[in-house]
């Protein structure tokens, strides 16, 4: 099957041509000509499978191909809603619509949190056809009443399973309540998994859905390699540049995942003195330091992104050569998630994960999981000394003395090394030899 086979309006098709997109996914096959035809959706799809365009296309089509609300005065309000969980996936989508929507004539916009409000309020007072979101950001815009959701009819959560461990349950049933109500909102929701409480979500917001699933979260991409190191906690940040600097490796562009931001930071900290260079996203960073590490990382600048596991959906920059778990996840399904980031739309990829003794029942979870066994390879014979501490100088005793003036003084003997001069006097709060005041009434330490 073909895009061209799927009812799409030819100004879609002819921007899915330009980029190159001939033959849809299955799960965008299965779910086009249903939101095309206004039905309810709930899909279940891991990351990689092209979800994104499986929710676009029919919107995109359906607001394109609609008769022009003539009634409608002044600024027009958003008709198309997605939530995403983080920024990261928001502008992401954003994207997508700005691609596939550019010979349709339809405005969008996406907002989230972490950036000032100003261009966000300006676009949603200029009026637009299709709303990004993240829920945090949007209800803080609806308390403004700077956003008017009622005439919003087509309603999309992505990532939905990611956004309720995020605490977003209340925000998402707030924000519905403020769309268009029964038949005269479509409602199509995608989860990664379905936990009773997506199952629950599901019930109260879709009418008689169609339900599509595809490649379930358990399973991986079937060409990414996956392969595993025993290794020391101590050991990890020697083996990562090791294999970074492996020219028969060949990581020419790699995501390294870590449990904690502090672990982020320190990671991408030692790379840099090494001579490699790194980005460092968490959620601790602002929206700009984001974007900047996303740009910098995206165009090559950078070989290597840092990250937690806020970079495990929604990520999708292309030529990701390897996935490095420098720490395992806490839950198995965040694996799936992490190296889904290689071996996209079909490609190949590497994920490398690093286990030391306290993260092996994490691993049992997680090839219980996936229902395979990870390769475990041979650690390679590591520097005793780490190498992002081979560059340190000279021992302090050799150093020159920073203040040449004080040499002299620092070249003095310690009080009671057989100086009497600087014997304290014994008086209190006599000066000492040192120039230094003796402590009244108890000695000072």
């Amino acid at each position: 099957m073909q895009f061209s086979q799927l009812g799409l309006s030819q100004p879609i098709l002819r921007a899915l041509e330009a980029e190159g997109y001939i033959t849809p996914t299955p799960i965008q096959a299965q779910a086009i000509p249903h939101g095309i035809a206004g039905r309810d959706i709930l899909g279940s799809a891991r990351t990689g499978t092209g979800k994104t365009a499986a929710f676009a296309l029919p919107i995109l089509h359906r607001l394109s191909t609609a008769p022009i609300d003539k009634s409608q005065r002044g600024p027009h309000s958003p008709r198309a809603l997605i939530l995403s969980p983080t920024r990261e996936l928001a502008a992401q989508i954003g994207e997508s619509f700005r691609t596939y929507g550019r010979d349709t004539h339809l405005s969008h916009t996406v907002i989230f949190g972490g950036v000032s409000q100003h261009h966000q309020e300006r676009a949603l007072r200029k009026g637009v056809d299709i709303l990004v979101a993240t829920p945090g950001r949007l209800i803080d815009l609806m308390e403004q009443r700077l956003a008017d959701l009622s005439r919003v009819e087509m309603f999309v959560l992505d990532e939905a399973d990611r956004m309720l461990d995020m605490g977003f349950i209340h925000p998402i049933r707030r924000i519905a309540a403020a769309t268009r109500q029964g038949a005269q909102r479509q409602t199509m929701l995608f989860s990664a998994t379905m936990p009773k409480e997506i199952v629950h979500l599901a019930h109260a917001l879709l009418r008689e859905p169609v339900k599509i699933a595809v490649d379930p979260v358990s399973s991986a991409a079937p060409k990414i390699e996956q392969v595993l190191f025993m290794v020391p906690r101590q050991d990890k940040q020697s083996l990562l540049e090791h294999l970074l600097n492996d020219v028969a490796g060949a990581i020419n562009r790699a995501i390294v995942f870590t449990r904690t931001k502090h672990g982020a930071d320190k990671v991408g900290r030692k790379l840099l003195q090494v001579g490699i260079q790194a980005e460092t996203i968490h959620g601790n960073k602002s929206q700009g330091q984001r974007k900047r590490a996303l740009d910098r990382f995206s165009s090559g600048a950078a070989r290597v992104l840092v990250a937690t596991d806020v970079a495990a959906r929604g990520l999708d920059v292309d030529d990701i050569s390897h996935v490095v778990n420098f720490d395992l996840p806490v839950e198995p399904e965040a694996y799936v998630h992490r190296i889904g980031r290689t071996g996209r739309a079909g490609s190949s990829g590497i994920a490398i994960s690093f286990c030391d003794a306290e993260e092996r029942g994490t691993l049992r979870d997680i090839e219980r999981l996936t229902g395979r066994k990870i390769a475990l390879q041979a650690t390679p014979a590591l520097s005793a000394r780490p190498a992002w501490r081979q560059h340190v100088a000279a021992p302090v005793a050799d150093r020159p003395h920073p203040h040449p003036k004080r040499a002299s003084e620092a070249a003095r003997p310690a009080p009671h090394a057989g100086n009497p001069e600087h014997r304290p006097s014994g008086k209190r709060g006599a000066w000492n030899g040192r120039g230094r005041k003796a402590a009244r009434g108890r000695p000072r330490f």
